[in-house]
């Protein structure tokens, strides 16, 4: 009795034993046949011997291209009559932004008056100066002296009516504050009936045009020596977590700053729909490649099971196995294999999940 217990043991035992090796070391399963409705929709991918990449992540922010933004300084001070632009508005080239009565722009529409009436007395003193000249009445150095005269009141009013031009005086003692460039406004610093001093140094408005940013990312010390110029960049948003912004690195400021510990590297970046905003938080992947090759697939084939990676590989409807590899390195879409695929051979990218759980159960 004791003899046909122990036997019956031993039998079990072998028996799981067994199936617990097959379930670690899936293998072919003859009697499976990939159906013509799950061929259709079964896609492949091939193993490919690639340059192995590398991907670093860092924080940082967009920030608007300084050579794109510009501030708006008050050129006079006065009494604020209106601003007709509020903050994130678009503003385009020569747009009123505001007005200001003030009684510096009074002072130039004085010397202004004072040039012409200065010009228009000369123009005379000219025209006698010729008459008696004519009549021999006086010298040529008296006609010289007075065509002098008008010059410099010529020059006189047409520095006035540049000084105008600049400070978009309108009558009434009126400023007018203009757009230099389109863009939006990310900085406002002035309000209706304000009272702004002639010495006033800050300016008013921030104007940026962003239909190309910046990404300004935080390198780690430790990551320093791994940037380079032209590193390839894929930058995200929390306001759009599915959109990814590719760019490249186009300047490194060798500079460690004091408060973060870090180098800043600049990544320029298209901005179609104007979707990234200056201030917003980016994370910033960095790729490159490493000096090696190694066998890579997309992401997707891989199958995780019982703590370990499997991929479906394709012979064709009546050859197919699931192998297990040893994954290096997931870079984005790629998955790097070290050991347990050749490269040129396929594997399924799509039903995969199914195909793997017909063959293991």
């Amino acid at each position: 009795m004791k003899y046909t217990l122990f036997i019956g043991i031993a039998i079990v035992s072998l028996s799981l034993a067994s199936c617990k090796k097959e379930v670690e070391n899936p293998q072919t399963n003859t009697s499976f046949v990939l159906s013509n409705d799950m061929l259709k929709t079964t896609t492949t991918a091939t193993a490919e011997n690639q340059p192995l990449k590398n991907e670093l992540s860092f924080y940082g922010k967009i920030t608007a291209d300084n050579n794109k933004m510009i501030d708006v300084y008050p050129l006079v001070g006065g009494n604020v009559m209106k601003v007709n632009v509020e903050l994130g508005d678009y503003v385009k080239k020569g747009q009123v932004l505001a007005t200001i009565k003030s009684t510096d722009v009074a002072d130039f529409e004085k010397q202004s008056i004072d040039a012409k009436s200065d010009l228009l007395v000369a123009k005379n003193n000219l025209k006698v100066a010729q008459e008696l000249f004519d009549g021999k009445l006086n010298s040529e150095s008296d006609v010289l002296q007075a065509k002098s005269e008008v010059n410099k009141a010529q020059s006189q009013l047409a520095k006035i009516q540049e000084t105008y031009k600049i400070y978009n005086i309108k009558a009434g003692s009126i400023y007018e504050v203009t757009a230099p460039i389109s863009g939006f406004i990310i900085q406002k610093s002035i309000n209706q009936d304000m009272l702004l001093r002639n010495d006033r140094s800050e300016n008013i408005f921030d104007i940026a045009e962003i239909s190309e940013v910046w990404a300004m990312a935080n390198i780690n010390e430790i990551d320093i020596n791994k940037v380079k110029l032209g590193t390839s960049a894929a930058v995200t948003t929390l306001s759009y977590p599915d959109k990814t912004f590719n760019g490249k690195v186009d300047k490194i400021y060798n500079v460690i700053d004091p408060e973060t510990k870090a180098m800043q590297a600049r990544i320029k970046l298209s901005n179609p729909n104007y979707m990234l905003k200056p201030d917003m938080n980016a994370n910033i992947k960095l790729s490159f490649n490493d000096n090696q090759n190694m066998i890579a697939v997309p992401s997707k084939a891989i199958v995780f099971d019982k703590s370990k990676n499997f991929v479906v590989v394709f012979k064709d409807r009546n050859n197919i196995e699931t192998r297990q590899v040893e994954v290096y390195r997931v870079v984005g879409d790629t998955t790097y294999i070290s050991s347990g695929l050749k490269e040129n051979e396929k594997v399924i990218t799509n039903n995969q999940l199914f195909i793997y759980g017909a063959l293991n159960n």
